[in-house]
């Protein structure tokens, strides 16, 4: 089997497994619709001052817009990364059985970078379609582009936690308070502090900016897509690196070798032990 076709069986195999979770699909039809009304209805259309980094200028934007638009992010960031983290920590064992059984570690590499990417792809889309019924933006392409910025992030954080943890519950626990803490400290509704400076160290900064920028009408920023991309390259290299490692051969131990008449000699033998 040629390396193409490899990677295109490696490939189906990792999204058939993210289509078998139903409880992860199950919260994102459900849970994103939910997390939007539920914040959208407790924040009025006040204008609220967002920080556009990439100028330092202040847009006033408006605040029930621009809390849907945050509760998108924390909930995507959430159901993408349970999806890769229960993914590769359940299947661990079982990648390095493929790699002993031959298929090469690149190839494993680049089904589960595709897995990612595709996920990402089709979650964003989803909530930015949901966006739709609690906020009608001109800048539909660009509230996209942040989700998926922001969900490539967090899936591939969710493939090194999956990776380099064993338990279920720390996993599940670091990718909680990660989301939680990044996403609602971005946005100055609920954090006074969101346009503070230190606030660039934090993942969901790049999509974040990304996202308000364009939804809002003043064009997609890109110094905020480049930081997110290198979110999103760190995290997957650390992980694909750690994958790389733990489905390495250690060593091979090859039967020794005998001489031509021996083999004859050793089968006599063995019939005559059996036989007695």
């Amino acid at each position: 089997m040629s390396s193409w076709k490899r990677f295109v069986t490696a490939a189906r195999f990792a999204l058939i497994e993210q289509a078998r979770n139903r409880f992860a699909l199950g919260l994102l039809l459900v849970f994103v619709p939910i997390w939007d009304w539920l914040f959208g209805t407790l924040i009025p259309n006040d204008p609220v001052a967002f920080k556009l980094q990439s100028t330092g200028a202040f847009l006033q934007v408006n605040g029930h817009n621009l809390t849907v638009l945050t509760s998108g992010f924390n909930a995507i960031t959430l159901i993408v990364a349970f999806m890769i983290f229960t993914a590769a920590r359940r299947n661990a064992d079982f990648d390095r059985r493929l790699v002993l059984a031959g298929l090469p570690r690149p190839v494993a590499i680049a089904a589960k970078t595709t897995a990612i990417i595709v996920v990402a792809a089709l979650v964003s889309l989803y909530a930015t379609l949901v966006l739709l019924f609690f906020w009608h933006s001109a800048g539909f392409g660009a509230i996209w582009l942040g989700y998926l910025l922001d969900t490539l992030i967090y899936g591939a954080l969710g493939l090194l936690l999956g990776v380099l943890i064993s338990s279920e519950l720390a996993g599940f626990f670091i990718i909680i308070m990660v989301s939680l803490m990044d996403t609602l400290l971005q946005a100055p509704v609920e954090n006074p502090l969101a346009n503070k400076d230190f606030l660039a160290a934090f993942p969901t900064f790049g999509p974040m900016q990304v996202a308000v920028s364009g939804g809002f009408g003043h064009g997609v920023p890109g110094g905020g897509v480049l930081i997110a991309l290198a979110w999103f390259v760190g995290f997957a290299l650390v992980g694909l690196v750690i994958f790389w490692w733990k489905t390495r051969i250690w060593s091979i131990q090859a039967a020794p070798s005998l001489p031509a008449t021996q083999p004859a000699q050793a089968l006599s033998a063995a019939a005559r032990d059996t036989l007695q």
